[in-house]
């Protein structure tokens, strides 16, 4: 048995890796934790029978309990329940599918606690990856990402010397607004945007790929992931979804992986690496797939990306400002607060105010992200 705990059960990342357990008896849960969604995280613990599970806040924790009086299920809640969950001494590896800056101390705590992480929290690497990877270094701890992009170039660097990595091209659809002007952007709607055309996930996520801002910190994420130079990392489009990545070598080579839009398949890398098991899912088609077709991105009418780089090559906590801003303005356009583009202006303005901290810590990041939302808060 392989023990597995996990932060945001109930989310998009959290859901498909309960979906993974359930097709591999030899995977057990050993604690569970959800933000808001408590029925869920009452069924699920009801299902896989965790030692622990996690409740956002203290009302929550307390209606669990309740509903789960009748199991020996230990509840918790917050930030403690949080690192915890983390720090389980029974569970061997964290998946991190929480969404904010808020998995940044559960995470090290878990590396302190010597757990693997299979990492599907962007917040963690993009604002304190200056933190984490020396730490996992330190402990010996595997970080094992499970964003299909970071899963590729994990495996296509399986087995090679990283001395000889050239680029990392790093694949992207495109989202729902590809060939879209400036124009048309300032039309859309919430709506419009959560319509992705070849993936299936959270809400933040899906507008970060339609803005482009997704594959920005994901830019971020390579960085720390495999300490490759910004001006090595290349954005592709990749409108079919097919390729999830590439790594180009120095004598030319190119060693890409492939397979159908399925979160599920890098989760399961990530719970057996460096096994490889049997997986129900859908098989490319060749024939009928026909092509695959490549593209710059165009950073112009779709800006977060350049920002990205921008904050990037600052670096300290300007990646945390770029963050933070998006996160922020993501969550006004949901809520039908505010533009589509005005995403792009928001995260412009916040990076032209902020004065860096070169080598920010745990609570300078965390200051720093207060500090972005505040200023949002008093301008739009």
């Amino acid at each position: 048995m392989k023990n597995i705990a996990i932060l945001g059960s109930t989310g998009s990342i959290g859901t498909q890796t309960l979906d993974v357990v359930r097709a591999n008896p030899e995977l057990r849960v050993t604690a569970l934790s959800c933000g808001r969604r408590i029925g869920m995280l009452e069924k699920q613990a009801r299902e896989f029978r965790p030692m622990l599970v996690s409740a956002a806040s203290e009302k929550d924790a307390a209606d669990l309990k309740v509903r789960l009086r009748d199991t020996d299920i230990r509840v918790t809640c917050g930030m403690d329940g949080l690192m915890e969950t983390a720090s389980q001494p029974e569970s061997e590896i964290l998946v991190t599918a929480i969404v904010g800056m808020i998995g940044i101390r559960p995470t090290i705590a878990a590396i302190e606690a010597g757990k693997d992480i299979a990492l599907a929290n962007k917040e963690t690497l993009v604002t304190a990856g200056h933190i984490i990877m020396p730490l996992a270094r330190k402990k010996g701890v595997r970080i094992l990402p499970v964003d299909s992009e970071h899963s590729a170039i994990f495996q296509a660097l399986n087995g090679e010397d990283t001395g000889a990595v050239e680029k990392i091209l790093l694949t992207c659809s495109g989202g729902p607004f590809r060939g879209f002007t400036w124009e048309q952007l300032e039309k859309v709607t919430p709506d419009d945007a959560l319509r992705h055309p070849t993936w299936n996930m959270g809400k933040k996520i899906t507008i970060d790929s339609a803005s482009l801002a997704n594959k920005g910190l994901e830019v971020m994420e390579v960085k720390w992931l495999y300490d490759v130079n910004p001006d090595r990392i290349q954005v592709v489009v990749q409108p079919q979804s097919i390729i999830h990545s590439m790594v180009q070598f120095v004598d030319g080579a190119v060693i890409a992986q492939l397979g159908m839009p399925d979160m599920k398949l890098p989760i399961q890398y990530a719970l057996f690496y460096p096994q490889r098991k049997d997986m129900k899912t859908e098989r490319i088609d060749w024939a009928k797939l026909g092509k695959i077709t490549f593209e710059n991105p165009d950073m112009e009418t779709f800006p977060a990306l350049a920002y990205a780089y921008e904050a990037l090559r600052a670096g300290g906590s300007m990646p945390v400002v770029f963050n933070a801003a998006n996160e922020a303005a993501v969550g006004k356009f949901l809520d039908r607060r505010i533009k589509f583009t005005d995403i792009y202006r928001i995260i412009r303005a916040c990076m032209d105010a902020h004065s860096m901290i070169s080598h920010p810590d745990v609570g300078q990041i965390l200051d720093t992200e207060k500090a972005v939302r505040e200023y949002i808060e008093s301008r739009w």
